[in-house]
């Protein structure tokens, strides 16, 4: 089991910098310490420090919950689990920023409407700022020309604008129209501002509430019973479409990267002598993992040696290395693309004389013992525990903080809630994001496409949830209608855009970026300028 230690360190490093925040006052200004050991302050930088400080126990918290909740997943499989709990785990720390501010909120103002800005920013940034970047990261040349196949020449940054970006298969369409409908309870939510009327406000929320709640577990059932959406997020998760090795061999362009093939080959040949002998040959197998049980099999390099070995003389050349390495990446990218992926096939299948006995053992299998799965859900049920236990103790303070760094500093509420929060929680998926877009290939950019879809749909679905629920209970006074509109457009345009196409030039991603300040521009006239 993993100990993160130097996490760990930190965050002692940090309590005791809050602890000094916190005496730095004096005694002439008293606040109430969060839980009775927290410290507090009245001082507008030393509340944005707090602000930085609970938000980054907050981000690393949203992490473990993250890779537990993955572990899982990637353990237990497709599922009744897989179709409601991972997916509430994942939302958790949102989840539970939307259910604070609505329970520490007395009069339902601004420290209620906190919760619906994190839910709004986190949709919105998940399609304005995430999902360009699967565009602009995992970009090839959509010609699919394997005809060119050198990077020596780039194509200029305006050419690459059209004939460079991604491609998608129909079911990623399929999980966009999904999002769209999960879109459905924003928009019945602005009948009171349509119509004019406060009087209606809470017949509204009760019916919203009522929908919602029958979406969600509508959805979580029909991934039970049709579980393709599953089994997309158990490939993206258990990153089986990942293919690090293929990656390595391919240039900026998704194509052979005939330089670093041959610089390979020159690495190969450690006498210098113009030829790749058995041996040399067997280092590089070594090298890109193509072994057997630890181990490279003699009949196996062998096989592997007649197929680079054109000329017959026992020896690979340096043009017959590059010309049987560019076919092989051909062809492993496309069952790449296929989620088919089997890197011997392309030399096990040329050796027509040896039967299907002979050619099994050569494809490694790993039993995984009874030991190592027990510490693996160990693992990962410690990592779930202390995220969400960490989540749960800074979401209050963070709440408090943000609404008053806000009044000191004379800043809309919305900006911190809306833009800072959602970023500092969203890191580890944008890198996730970006690891995976950078595979540039088809089920690469289809699968994270798709993550990004149901996670909209699921947060939205079990936070809008969340909060019309305290709301209603607690017959809350609020004013998200800005907000409300602000996440229905971006998010009906962008379902609309992704449900109706299945090719991106690289060119849209950056587009879509713009629509992110244009979105804080939005809210900012919607609830400043415009009030």
């Amino acid at each position: 089991m993993k100990i993160h230690v130097r996490n760990g360190s930190f965050i002692i490093f940090l309590v005791v910098l809050i602890e000094l925040c916190g005496k730095t006052e004096g005694t002439t200004v008293t606040c109430e310490p969060k839980y009775g050991i927290l410290p507090c302050t009245t001082e507008t930088w030393g509340t944005l420090f707090l602000i930085v400080v609970y938000q980054y126990l907050m981000a690393l918290g949203q992490k473990y919950i993250s890779d537990g909740s993955d572990k899982f997943f990637g353990l237990i499989g497709p599922g009744i689990f897989g179709a409601s709990l991972f997916h509430i785990l994942a939302n958790f720390p949102t989840l539970f920023f939307v259910m604070q501010s609505g329970l520490s909120s007395d009069d339902g103002g601004t420290s209620a409407s906190s919760g619906m800005n994190m839910l709004t920013g986190s949709a919105v940034m998940s399609l304005t700022l995430i999902w360009p970047s699967v565009i602009t990261f995992g970009s090839y040349d959509l010609s699919d020309d394997d005809d060119s196949i050198s990077s020596e020449d780039e194509p200029s940054f305006l050419k690459k604008l059209t004939a460079y970006g991604v491609t998608t298969d129909n079911e990623t369409s399929y999980t966009a129209r999904i999002m769209l409908v999960s879109v459905i309870p924003f928009i019945l939510l602005q009948l009171p501002a349509i119509i004019g009327s406060t009087s209606i406000t809470r017949v509204i929320i009760l019916i919203t509430l009522i929908l919602v709640l029958s979406m969600f577990i509508t959805y979580i059932m029909y991934q039970i019973f049709q579980p393709w959406i599953q089994n997309r997020r158990f490939e993206y998760v258990t990153q089986k479409f990942v293919k690090d090795k293929l990656h390595t061999l391919l240039s900026t362009n998704g194509k052979p990267n005939v330089r670093l093939i041959k610089e390979i080959y020159k690495g190969l040949d450690e006498n210098n002598d113009g030829k790749v002998s058995n041996g040399e040959l067997r280092t590089f197998l070594q090298g890109i993992q193509l072994e057997v049980n630890g181990a490279t099999n003699q009949d196996f390099v062998e096989m592997i040696m007649n197929r680079f070995d054109i000329s017959g003389d026992q020896f690979i050349e340096e043009n017959e290395f590059v010309r049987v390495l560019i076919k092989w990446l051909r062809e492993a990218r496309k069952s790449v693309s296929q989620n088919d992926y089997n890197p011997l096939s392309f030399f096990i299948e040329s050796n027509e004389s040896a039967d299907e006995e002979e050619q099994k053992p050569l494809i490694p299998k790993e039993i995984p013992k009874a030991e190592s799965l027990i510490l693996e859900f160990l693992e990962a049920l410690s990592l779930i525990v202390y995220g969400v236990v960490l989540s749960g103790l800074v979401s209050s303070p963070l709440i408090s903080n943000i609404m008053t760094f806000a009044n000191h500093a004379n800043v809309p509420s919305f900006l911190i809630p809306y833009f800072v929060v959602p970023c500092a929680t969203n890191i580890s998926r944008i890198l996730s994001t970006i690891r995976s877009a950078t595979q540039k290939t088809e089920r690469a950019a289809s699968l994270t496409f798709s993550q990004i879809y149901s996670g909209v749909s699921m947060s939205s679905m079990s936070s809008l949830t969340t909060f019309l629920l305290i709301v209603y209970i607690r017959d809350l006074s609020w004013d998200v209608s800005a907000q409300l509109l602000v996440v229905m457009i971006i998010c009906v345009g962008m379902a609309i855009l992704t449900s109706t196409r299945t090719v991106y030039p690289l060119w849209m991603g950056y587009v879509i970026y713009l629509m992110y300040p244009v979105s804080l521009l939005m809210l900012y006239l919607l609830t400043v300028v415009w009030v």
